[in-house]
């Protein structure tokens, strides 16, 4: 990995599949610890807009590869692709229909994976969001968090984070595009969706935003006073 987690360069891992939060929890953790914070979805949703927009197959894995290798990627914010702003583009329903199966290219997760170790070295540590960072990109970070809400939930959420760009439909269709979504997520081959066996697991359904905030800062104190003790 090239970088080794400490008190002094902290990795906060923070997992989960869609809508349960991460993304929010994520931003306002790193807030309160000023810490830098890195969606490493946001990076498998411009890879996916770079796809579409170029008129590649999400499921020719080559192509998909060869574009990951050449994608010039600044996660910003605002996310940027080749110098454009594409932080609302990479949110359209065409992105989220289609990032679980680019996503699901092993050649293209070793280089994000790559771009994302990279990012955690030059900024020393920070708060990074999504499927597989507790397993696969920073397995030694200070704390792993993995985040599960209902399906109910999940799928409010997922209605409200996207109103602003695409249009919602019905709570049925949203529930059933996020069941679609875990089984790709978590049945890919590789670095599937899944909890770290020494993550905290924690069930934001009916929870506060600032609640969970507060167990995250919580269970982080904890953390940081244990690796301060050894």
């Amino acid at each position: 990995m090239g970088f080794v987690t400490s008190p002094k360069n902290p990795v906060v891992a923070i997992d989960g599949p869609a809508g349960s939060g991460k993304s929010t929890v994520a931003r306002k953790v790193a807030e309160a610890l000023g810490l830098p914070a890195l969606d490493t979805g946001a990076m498998y949703r411009a890879l996916t807009w770079a796809v579409l927009d170029e008129g590649i197959d999400p499921a020719d894995a080559a192509a998909v590869t060869a574009l990951a290798e050449r994608l010039e990627l600044d996660v910003g914010p605002p996310v940027l692709v080749g110098g454009r702003d594409v932080n609302d583009a990479i949110r359209t329903a065409d992105v989220s229909a289609a990032v679980s199966v680019v996503a699901a290219v092993p050649e293209a997760r070793v280089i994000l994976v790559r771009a994302q170790r990279e990012w955690i070295a030059v900024h020393s540590g920070g708060v990074v969001e999504g499927r597989d960072i507790g397993t696969v990109v920073a397995p030694d970070a200070l704390l792993k968090i993995y985040l599960v809400a209902s399906e109910e939930e999940r799928a409010r959420r997922r209605q409200e984070q996207d109103g602003a760009t695409e249009a919602s439909g019905d709570l049925d269709a949203t529930k059933a595009a996020i069941r679609r979504r875990d089984a790709i997520d978590s049945g890919r081959a590789a670095s599937p969706l899944a909890a770290a066996e020494d993550a905290v697991v924690l069930d934001t359904t009916g929870v506060s935003v600032e609640g969970v905030v507060e167990e995250v800062l919580r269970r982080y104190r904890a953390a940081l006073e244990a690796a301060q003790r050894t």
